[in-house]
């Protein structure tokens, strides 16, 4: 049943698609990241200040290049969310495990690690079928480049993930994880906003009742959904809740048809339907080839709470 809480995070991720989507009328991609990365970071000092913990790493530089792939990820989606369906922008970057099933399957086999293993390579085509069945009824001339940039995203997403999960092999726990990820949105997110073309000073300008509470109820939504993940992969089972995040599909979809009158068509759902397939059946060939987190001996309190959740979980933490 604790896995049930994965559903829980799907519907609050799928909320801040839709939050992004509306908030993009309002403000900057860089400010939506900035405003994402404070609230992200203030939830985990207050997270410190209640289970104990440190922000204290000996792994600064990984940060770092972690920090910035996942920036860049995190952005490109957001991006994304203001040029196509939510459902659409949300498929294509859910396209993730696929991506990272790909990266670890040809890498293993490259270095003759692991047989050639049909039924894998069948699955990762079958969901870039699915990809191009999305790609050509759902996009016109003005959507083109929303998919392409949606779908790199998913593809940068997998390579974040293998930064994070490298971090939690070598003991770092998921919450400095997330506390300086979500620092370097926020960095990001300021310097967006103040260095490119047309910028300034962040929310220095006119504000509206209904653009505030977007901000703030994406930032949230989005906090709220990676401790209902943490929690559904602690405590649930790793492959049924790994499964469970593509429900985030379904919820998008219908909020879409809910606020936007979204139409895919009958190609379009079928794409999606495809890569959905496609993605359970690689989140099960990750779980089945991942290897356990080896804990730090010198882990407090938090960190051995947190660091019980399996590595895919990091996944959605961008």
């Amino acid at each position: 049943m604790q896995s049930l809480w994965m559903l829980f995070a799907s519907l609050m991720f799928s909320i801040m698609g839709v939050c992004v989507k509306l908030a993009a009328d309002h403000y900057s991609i860089a400010e939506i990241m900035l405003s994402r990365g404070l609230i992200g970071m203030l939830f985990i000092v207050v997270l410190i200040l209640l289970k104990g913990g440190t922000l204290k790493t000996p792994m600064p530089r990984q940060h770092l290049w972690r920090g910035v792939i996942g920036v860049i990820a995190l952005s490109m989606w957001f991006y994304s969310f203001s040029l196509l369906p939510v459902a659409t922008a949300t498929t294509l970057n859910y396209t993730s495990s696929i991506w990272l099933a790909a990266i670890l399957f040809g890498s293993a086999w490259w270095r003759g690690n692991t047989r050639f293993e049909w039924g894998m390579a069948a699955t990762i085509m079958l969901s870039f079928i699915g990809v191009m069945l999305l790609l050509k009824p759902s996009f016109d001339t003005k959507q083109t480049m929303g998919g392409m940039i949606a779908l790199a995203s998913g593809l940068i997403s997998a390579v974040a993930y293998l930064q994070v999960r490298r971090l939690g092999r070598m003991g770092e726990p998921e919450y400095r994880v997330v506390f300086y990820f979500s620092t370097t949105s926020a960095i990001a997110g300021l310097a967006g906003s103040s260095l490119l073309p047309g910028g300034g000073m962040p929310f220095w300008h006119a504000h509206s009742v209904q653009g505030v509470a977007l901000l703030i109820t994406l930032s949230l939504s989005a906090t709220v959904a990676q401790m209902a993940m943490t929690r559904a992969y602690r405590l649930g089972n790793p492959l049924l809740t790994a499964n469970l995040q593509y429900t985030g599909i379904v919820f998008s979809s219908i909020l879409g048809i809910l606020i936007w009158h979204d139409r895919l068509g009958w190609r379009g759902w079928l794409g999606t339907a495809v890569i959905l397939i496609g993605g359970l059946l690689a989140t099960f060939y990750n779980q089945k080839k991942a290897r356990p987190l080896r804990p730090l001996q010198s882990e407090k309190p938090l960190d051995k709470q947190i660091n019980q959740a399996t590595d895919t979980s990091e996944i959605r933490s961008l």
